[in-house]
């Protein structure tokens, strides 16, 4: 395995897709878990990024994998690999609720 493919597979990150509105846009938000400096204490951080799925076969609820690539808009700079797990229709109902 090459450097490149290495430093690749160091930055995939799983989250839930949290919107699938625009064309080929998804927007995927991901929890991470930050060890505060001071106090030891664990918390939870939320990004979101804006994803291209190029077929379109991400939808609310979803569980995805995503990955940095090149440039694809003025918001968009990662893409999507794979849909690791299909949302329930209950999970995909309560996520588009709100």
């Amino acid at each position: 395995m090459s450097e490149t493919q290495e430093n690749t597979l160091k930055q995939i990150r799983t989250g839930m897709v949290t919107s699938a509105a625009g064309d080929k846009t998804i927007h995927v938000a991901v929890d991470t878990r930050v060890r505060h400096p001071q106090y030891g204490k664990y918390m939870r951080r939320r990004s979101k990024f804006a994803v291209h799925d190029e077929q379109n076969v991400a939808n609310v609820g979803d569980l995805v994998e995503i990955v940095p690539c090149r440039r694809v808009s003025k918001s968009k700079s990662w893409r999507l690999i794979r849909v690791v797990r299909e949302a329930t229709i209950a999970t995909r109902a309560a996520a588009e609720k709100g």
